[in-house]
């Protein structure tokens, strides 16, 4: 019989290469994750790993058993979790990602009324950008991931369960003494001579987009994912930036001024799960309460 633990091991030794590796990912022994492996290779009959020197690779019948160790280990969590909601064992368990400005915003109003009306249910927050948050949610690494894109590329998460939460409009950042400061809005192309400070790898490409669209390819000087250091760099005169409207509204603007941005750029911001865990009592309260913080 196939076990789950040694499902988890599995995943993590395709994951990172190696029994080692693997070892430090899952917060064990190496010894134990060959111990594990061996017991899984005489569940399954056949051979799922071959090691050769350093490294170590999937057989075919351990690629198979990875592609749907993910939706195995989801699926028993997704159990695990109805049965003891309805059991009234405990309310559950919530595992959620976000992005920062997400992390900032609305994480902290939608888990502050999830622990008034379920104060039983335990939430744990980590943070990551997508698309690897969209991965984690897929290897079930999490339940809940909070995400967004810009366009409309439908097709990356027609796996997922999705739950649309608001339109995040981009917002144009220069310093104060910029040429371009008091104006009520900017043409992007205006800005196409400045320096450019760019976020993350998923922002950088939508800017980078846009500004080709006008007629111009920007000149990125810097690049962070920290939102005070664009901020701060912008300040010092360093050069102009935009910035999602969510990620202003928790940084306080010290010598730059925002201005809105034309044409209008967009992202949209939504909350995922896998479909198994959307059945999860704690998981759709998770859920209900992101899309609640959400600002009209």
């Amino acid at each position: 019989m196939i076990e789950a633990r040694h499902l988890r091991v599995l995943r993590a030794v395709a994951a990172t290469g190696s029994f080692s590796a693997a070892a430090r990912r899952l917060g064990c022994t190496q010894p134990a994750v060959s111990q594990q492996m061996k017991a899984l290779e005489a569940s399954a009959g056949t051979p799922l790993l071959v090691r050769t020197g350093r490294e170590t690779r999937l057989t075919q019948a351990g690629e198979v058993l990875v592609r749907h160790a993910s939706g195995i280990l989801a699926g028993l969590t997704a159990a695990e979790e109805e049965i003891a909601a309805i059991a009234g064992l405990r309310a559950g368990r919530v595992r959620l990602v976000s992005f920062p400005s997400g992390s900032s915003t609305l994480v902290p109003t939608a888990l502050a009324a999830l622990r008034a009306a379920h104060p039983g249910t335990r939430v744990s927050l980590v943070e990551a950008e997508p698309p690897r948050s969209v991965e984690m949610l897929r290897e079930g690494d999490c339940d809940v991931a909070l995400a967004f894109r810009y366009g409309s590329a439908a097709a990356e998460w027609d796996d997922l369960v999705v739950r649309p939460l608001l339109a995040d409009r981009l917002v144009g950042l220069v310093p104060e003494g910029h040429r371009l400061a008091g104006a009520e809005s900017v043409a992007i192309a205006d800005l196409a001579d400045e320096s450019w400070i760019a976020g993350c790898p998923r922002c950088r490409r939508q800017l980078v987009e846009v500004c080709e669209k006008a007629g111009f390819t920007p000149r990125i000087d810097f690049a962070t994912d920290d939102h005070p250091a664009v901020i701060g760099l912008v300040a010092a005169g360093l050069g102009v930036a935009v910035l999602p409207g969510l990620a202003m509204e928790s940084v306080r603007l010290k010598g730059a001024r925002t201005v809105t941005v034309e044409p209008s750029v967009q992202r949209e911001i939504v909350a995922l799960t896998l479909p198994d865990l959307a059945q999860v009592p704690a998981v759709a309260a998770t859920l209900d309460q992101l899309a609640l913080a959400a600002p009209r």
